[in-house]
């Protein structure tokens, strides 16, 4: 018998059950695109396929670790910042909700009804514990921008009797060959915690644009480059599809001796530059930047935009384990130039 299992809102094509997988913990996804599920479908994955908010905790009875990762566009700065401007507003709603009070109203004035998602995770708990089955551990990852509603789901949850840490995570310094930055907040229950609430530890470097790659020093190991994982012959050059610094004609370029830039839903537009030949990722390549296995059965249409939505699985492993407080030896050996296939990690012929 398992000692947990994982219900993942938003669970897109599969990042957190790939982690999940590789660490033998059940978990079963509710996602509403049908691409995605297409994705999952054929990775074999545990799918309930429908909207979070037609959904609740008493549907998935044997789930005990609460994982979410809302969508994220009203709140990314590539989108339109709609989020941004409602934060005050969401704030408030999740302190009301914690008190008990209906905020359905308020959150309809929202300029951008998908805002108010990132409320959903903090429904569940709520109906949980009014269940009397509240979640064991609770798994949150976004965007850097909604920091801030991490930092007062933060306070709701220590009220509530859990453990907590959150901050912003790099995913290069946790061997993803890609620099992005997420938002992440882990909690369980205070009976379940030994010490204190932490995040889990880098082990990597951090990337410093223009610096040279660093040694390994200190059990840190150099961050890990595009060219170690897409292994192809010769180095090459990527250009960014959009420009940088407001300048959309400076487009941001990564050689393959770095990691990658963040991985975006338009990263099938990338120019890659090889001796003068231009060419495009591939989409086992683009999953392999966010450290999808190489044989990741992609399905459906827009498949760029499911890899660029979803959490690197790598990086998810290292908050599983954080957030379940179990021993991290088993991630030494899970590197993001050596992924084990998918095929094989399932046991299935795909």
């Amino acid at each position: 018998m398992h000692t947990h299992e994982i219900v993942d809102l938003f669970a897109g094509p599969g990042g957190l059950d790939v982690a999940a997988a590789w660490l033998d913990i059940p978990v079963v996804g509710i996602e509403l695109d049908e691409n995605a599920c297409a994705t999952r479908e054929a990775a074999k994955l545990r799918t309930k396929q429908g909207d979070v908010r037609d959904s609740k905790p008493g549907d998935f009875p044997n789930a005990n670790v609460l994982a979410a990762g809302p969508p994220c566009q009203t709140y990314t700065v590539a989108g339109s910042g709609t989020g941004r401007q409602d934060l005050n507003n969401v704030l408030s709603s999740a302190k009301r909700m914690a008190n008990g009070e209906d905020v359905t109203a308020e959150l309809k004035r929202l300029s951008d009804p998908r805002t108010a998602l990132v409320l959903e995770p903090l429904r569940w708990i709520l109906e949980a514990i009014k269940d009397e089955r509240p979640y064991e551990a609770i798994i949150l990852e976004q965007v850097p921008a909604v920091l801030q509603i991490w930092a007062v789901m933060d306070e709701i949850l220590t009220g509530l009797g859990y453990a907590v840490a959150h901050g912003v995570l790099r995913t290069e310094q946790y061997g993803v060959p890609q620099t992005r930055r997420r938002a992440v907040l882990i909690a369980r229950r205070k009976d379940k915690v030994e010490s204190d609430m932490a995040l889990p530890s880098a082990t990597h470097h951090p990337y410093r644009k223009g610096m040279p790659r660093p040694e390994k020093s200190g059990g840190i190991e150099p961050w890990v480059t595009m060219g170690e994982v897409l292994k192809r012959p010769e180095p090459f050059t990527v250009v960014s599809n959009y420009g940088t610094g407001g300048n959309p004609r400076a487009r941001g370029e990564r050689k393959s001796t770095e990691p990658s830039a963040t991985v975006t839903g338009k990263i099938s537009r990338n120019r890659v530059l090889t001796d003068g030949i231009d060419s495009r990722f591939t989409h086992s390549e683009s999953g392999l930047l966010q450290t999808f296995p190489p044989d990741y059965p992609w399905r459906g249409k827009d498949v760029a935009q499911q890899i660029g939505n979803a959490i690197p699985p790598l990086l998810a492993a290292h908050v599983i384990v954080a957030a379940l407080g179990m021993e991290p030896d088993f991630l030494k050996n899970l590197r993001a130039d050596r992924l084990p296939l998918w095929s094989e990690t399932m046991s299935i012929d795909l």
